[in-house]
């Protein structure tokens, strides 16, 4: 394949990872549509680009924490339930997993951390980084409050306690111990108004000893690391950005109607920086210089009865917690009986699923099953795919755990995506407004439709709001005979956003490869055109490649469609223009073919990441291997250097023909007109 310098430069190794589900539910539109269908797009784009043999896609349900708990304890108490936590995970994970299979989501594994077979492997994982981390002197054991409900005489995990986020400028109502529903990390005793979800009182706060990475010890790293990111393409601004957000002193916000409070005890108070309410705010800043000097001139100013709240810096990161259900954490320095908290073993989870894939393959499916060699191999990279409320653990924490592991582990490139909001609203399994399970959606749609257009949506730049017409619930107008309220989804005058990209498929790109495999069968006897294709064809298939890998480089994939599909409208016109100039020359028409059958290659190629099946279905009739089809080492190749590549000739090479009207992108039933 022809290299150029201005090509980007892929890994000889890639891990593509997508954020982990809880395993207390089962996946809804966004889950699918805002992290799985973007991680699935780039990684049969990259097992396309550098080889399936070097591609390791995993994920898996997260099994642990107080999430699960919870969710268990309700089903158990409301419904009866009679299974173990373990079968009540194993019954979610199995729908999760139906759910990704059905829209075609290639996971090479799709694990359970709690599950066989990756729960060993990862609790063997999970004691050997926690001895390392306490090795290498980043662990240290704090004694800090912990919710205990009086009434129930237990202490509560993290979401069996809510009230109101503490972090200035957040207005979460959905705070639970020790972070809100918005990603933001605080201490328990800052947690305001915090009622028990167990017997709905107030919870008293009582000492409990756990582990805590120091995190505040690498605010320089991940200063450089951000500088560093904001010079990669393939990281985006809001990460950056949001990371910057902890990387700043410690401080305290007072309100004014406080300041006589304060100053009789500032004295008192670890060495700070006071700076003045500025005209129009109504609170005054405190800056210390580390998180201990600020927690304890906020148990100061507790006592004096000034109330306050907190930014946003770097605390130590919680590793244990003290609920049965969790990984069994390692003794260390005679603390025994602790399990890890969920996300910090969510983070290394990827490494233990892939430890999983590689002793589970068979002799050859990957080019090494040393997992070193996909995790900590200058040549290879992870590419992690999350939602942006995850940012502050997949890219602050992280990054500062793998330098304190010190194993040489790759960087990671996180790739943040905004939220797919429903009918405008955040999209939340425990929201006000429920949105649709991923599977209800395939009641209405086709998974390629839904793939097309989650893709198109452009969530690597804003949220965006998913308006499926089936799904709409909200009121269009009045009915001028009957005086009803008519909802948009029973309205066949409203157009379905959810269809937009479904009309290129099913119309534009459909048509090109009718068109190619009718016409073979009428003038080439089912075989590829013998005629060479024009310049003006080869050059058009060669410039939409190069700028379609450029654009799925920097996970543009909504960049990369547009490219996909402006260059399969231009390939179908030159087709309706070149036919009908032909009036009955075969000859002419052959010509047109030979364009014809290069633009649909190139386009199966470039769509294949998005809408899989469709594609494959070309493949076949084509008459070639995926393998061989779907390969960027042939990539500027049109099909009849593939033939060659087969040792065949164009008129050698049989294509398989297609039945009257066969469609390689198909309408859902429910959007055929009967």
């Amino acid at each position: 394949m022809p290299e150029t310098p201005s090509r980007p430069n892929f890994p000889r190794r890639a891990v593509i990872t997508g954020g982990m589900p809880y395993g207390n539910k089962n996946l809804h539109f966004g889950h699918i549509g805002g992290v799985f269908v973007p991680a699935d797009f780039f990684a049969r784009f990259l097992r396309d680009r550098i080889g399936a043999d070097n591609v390791i896609f995993v994920s898996g349900t997260d099994c642990y924490g107080s999430p699960i708990a919870e969710g268990y304890r309700k089903k158990v108490e409301s419904e009866g339930y009679a299974g173990t936590i373990e079968d009540y995970v194993r019954v979610n994970h199995e729908s999760q997993k139906a759910a990704l299979d059905a829209y075609g989501i290639s996971l090479d594994l799709f694990a359970g951390s709690g599950l066989a077979p990756a729960r060993d492997v990862h609790a063997r994982v999970t004691d050997e980084l926690i001895r390392r981390l306490h090795e290498r002197g980043y662990l240290k054991k704090r004694s800090t409050r912990q919710f205990y409900d009086v009434e129930a005489g237990t202490f509560l995990n993290g979401r069996q306690v809510q009230g109101r986020c503490p972090v200035r400028g957040c207005k979460s109502e959905k705070a639970y111990a020790d972070e809100c529903d918005l990603g933001h990390q605080f201490d328990p005793e800052e947690l305001i108004a915090p009622v028990s979800q167990v017997t709905g009182t107030t919870p008293e706060l009582r000492p409990v000893d756990n582990w805590y990475f120091d995190l505040p010890a690498f605010r320089d790293e991940l200063e450089r690391l951000m500088d560093e990111w904001d010079m990669d393409p393939q990281v985006r601004a809001v990460v950056t950005k949001t990371v910057r957000e902890s990387l700043v002193d410690p401080v305290i916000y007072i309100q004014t109607k406080f300041r006589e409070a304060y100053d009789a005890v500032a004295d008192e108070l670890p060495a700070h920086t006071l700076t003045e309410a500025e005209k129009g705010q109504q609170s005054f800043s405190l800056t210390f210089a580390g998180w201990e000097e600020r927690d304890e001139a906020r148990e100061k100013l507790d006592a004096a009865g000034v109330r306050f709240r907190t930014g946003k810096c770097l605390l130590p990161f919680r590793i244990t917690g003290n609920i049965d259900w969790g990984v069994a954490a390692p003794e260390l320095e005679g603390t025994s009986g602790l399990t890890v908290w969920c996300w910090p073993e969510s983070l290394w989870a990827p490494i233990s699923f892939t430890q999983t894939t590689l002793e589970l393959a068979p002799e050859g499916r990957y080019s090494s099953r040393d997992w070193h060699d996909w995790w900590c191999s200058e040549d290879a990279r992870v590419y992690q795919f999350i939602g942006q409320d995850n940012i502050y653990f997949y890219c602050v924490a992280q990054p500062a755990m793998w330098e304190a592991l010190g194993w040489g582990l790759t960087q990671d490139i996180p790739v943040a995506n905004y939220h797919i909001l429903f009918m405008n609203k955040k999209a939340s399994s425990s929201g006000k407004v429920a949105p649709p399970m991923a599977a209800e959606l395939l009641d209405a749609y086709t998974p390629e439709q839904l793939r097309a257009h989650w893709l198109s949506l452009g969530l690597d730049q804003k949220a965006v709001s998913f308006n499926p017409k089936a799904f709409d619930t909200s009121v269009s107008h009045k009915d001028k005979k009957t005086g009803e309220d008519v909802l948009v989804r029973d309205d066949p005058r409203v157009v379905d956003p959810a269809l937009k990209e479904s009309a290129f498929l099913t119309n534009i790109f459909n048509r090109l490869a009718r068109s190619c495999f009718y016409g073979a069968a009428n003038v080439c006897d089912a075989h590829l055109p013998a005629v060479t294709p024009s310049e003006e064809a080869v050059a058009a298939a060669r410039e939409a490649t190069l700028a379609f890998e450029r654009r799925a480089y920097e996970f543009d994939a909504h960049g990369a469609l547009g490219v996909a599909e402006e260059f399969t409208r231009a390939a179908n016109k030159r087709w309706d223009d070149a036919s009908k100039a032909a009036k009955g020359d075969d000859d002419a028409y052959e010509a047109a073919l030979a364009d014809a059958f290069v633009a649909l290659r190139t386009a199966a190629l470039l769509m294949h990441p998005a809408v899989p099946f469709g594609c494959e279905k070309i493949c076949e009739h084509m008459g070639f291997s995926p393998e061989l089809f779907f390969s960027w080492d042939h990539a500027f190749d049109g099909p009849a250097e593939l033939a060659a590549a087969c040792g065949e000739t164009s008129v050698s090479h049989k294509i398989v023909p297609l039945p009257p009207r066969y469609d390689f992108f198909e309408k859902h039933p429910s959007q055929v007109k009967k």
